[in-house]
């Protein structure tokens, strides 16, 4: 069952903080998961926060420091020494420690490096730290089990029992050579059901997928979500094996592609939160809305182009708002199914097919939709025959622009190494409204003559 915090909880631990309880607080936290008690220290003021995680031991706050919103942990790391900050550390794995160490300042993460107990431990925190942190090398763990391809069966178990030591899971065994080459990996059924005697060389699978240090981490998720993979090994530029990914690890990844995604196409152009300041959240948000405001002052000067016509057949006005919100929202559709599949790597076909596609699929929902609107036009708004017939092509016209607008911008986007996620953004919408008020007039101005 999931853990809901509850205001009697809060109350109990705010009691206790104020008493000084620390027994008893030890006691009510230590048996809760680190993401619940994460989750309270966010609940609670910063200087509570802080208390309680000095009163848990480093094995269970090292866990919670990875769990904590980002202002949150930053301010309860200015208030640990770096002996203390080390101390946590020490209890992580590599990657999670190095992603905390990237965050304390220089002078501050040599101070914590020097004070880190384990010298191997540390040194493989600062081979992840030389990584872009949108890598596979970014996000690997060192922590791995592996085995060299000389060995027998019975080597291979005894070395395995010593590397398990120091891994919380083990996902796979892999088979490197003398040179620390990746060759492939052992089953554990094939090692557990083959002769103690047996050489490593004649049973492991060489058959492996991997990836390289400067794999994008997107690419990475895609690949362990193609083939099912729990976990991915990780080889330099000589083929060596330096890591391992896990399927954690790639949600986060997959999580924080997603968000940014769903910011981009609300038109917020930069990664914030919702507890970020007002200046960060200007910052992220008003250059799209500028756009839009740009792109309305365009259709604003699209209008007065057929004031003439407005002035003269009133009705064509009242069409204007259905007209562009139709555009903006097929073209909207239109690039989210684009965008999805650019972001799947689903797409099949040459552009030209897709866009064939797209027509006959816009030109059915348009027939359809047409088709709506001219019998309610003519029989629930009484509107003249002649504007229901305009209204009614330049639905049709609008929908099948729209949709090769939302297909083509996301594609060519991507082809220029843009984020195509902008495309299901404000700047879709804009365009395709502006478009959709230029069909729509000038089809009542060839119909009408004016």
């Amino acid at each position: 069952m999931e853990f809901k915090i509850s205001k009697e909880l809060i109350q109990e631990l705010e009691q206790l903080i104020q008493n000084k309880n620390d027994q008893q607080l030890g006691v009510l936290l230590n048996d809760m998961h680190h993401a619940d008690i994460a989750e309270i220290l966010d609940e609670l003021d910063f200087n509570e926060a802080t208390y309680i995680f000095k009163v848990l031991d480093s094995e269970k706050t090292a866990e919670i420091l990875l769990e904590l919103e980002d202002d949150l942990r930053e301010n309860i790391l200015s208030r640990l020494s770096a002996k203390e900050i080390a101390e946590e550390l020490d209890e992580l794995e590599t990657n999670d420690a190095a992603d905390i160490i990237a965050e304390l300042s220089k002078d501050l993460k040599a101070e914590v490096i020097s004070e880190l107990q384990d010298v191997e431990h540390a040194k493989d925190i600062v081979d992840l730290l030389r990584y872009d942190e949108d890598t596979a090398g970014g996000i690997m763990h060192k922590e791995l089990v592996k085995v060299n391809e000389n060995w027998n069966v019975l080597t291979c178990v005894k070395e395995m029992r010593i590397q398990a030591e120091n891994i919380s899971r083990v996902h796979s065994i892999y088979v490197v050579d003398d040179e620390d080459r990746l060759k492939g990996r052992l089953s554990l059924k094939d090692l557990l059901t083959t002769s103690s005697r047996t050489p490593i060389n004649d049973v492991y699978i060489r058959k492996l997928n991997s990836v390289k240090v400067d794999t994008e981490d997107v690419e990475v998720a895609r690949i362990m979500q193609k083939y099912d993979l729990e976990a991915i090994p990780v080889v330099d530029e000589m083929g060596r094996l330096v890591g391992r990914i896990t399927i954690d690890d790639i949600v986060d990844v997959i999580k924080d592609e997603a968000d940014q995604d769903y910011q981009l196409a609300a038109g917020i152009s930069q990664d914030v939160e919702a507890d970020d300041s007002i200046f960060e959240h200007t910052k992220a948000r008003l250059p799209w809305l500028v756009l839009a405001l740009l792109g309305g002052f365009i259709t604003v000067r699209v209008l007065g182009l057929f004031e003439g016509a407005m002035l003269e057949h009133g009705n064509l006005f009242f069409f204007t708002p259905l007209i562009a919100a139709m555009a903006g929202n097929v073209g909207v559709q239109s690039s989210a199914i684009i965008v999805q599949g650019l972001a799947n790597n689903s797409l099949s076909g040459s552009l030209f097919n897709r866009l064939i596609k797209e027509v006959s699929l816009s030109l059915l929902n348009g027939v359809i939709l047409a088709t709506i609107l001219f019998l309610g036009s003519h029989f629930l708004l009484n509107v003249e025959f002649i504007i229901g017939i305009i209204v009614t092509i330049a639905l049709m016209s609008v929908i099948i622009i729209a949709s090769l607008i939302g297909t083509f911008i996301p594609l060519l986007l991507d082809k220029f190494g843009i984020d195509p996620a902008l495309a299901t953004g404000p700047f879709i919408t804009t365009s395709n409204d502006i478009c959709g008020i230029l069909i729509y007039f000038s089809i009542a101005k060839m119909i009408l003559g004016f």
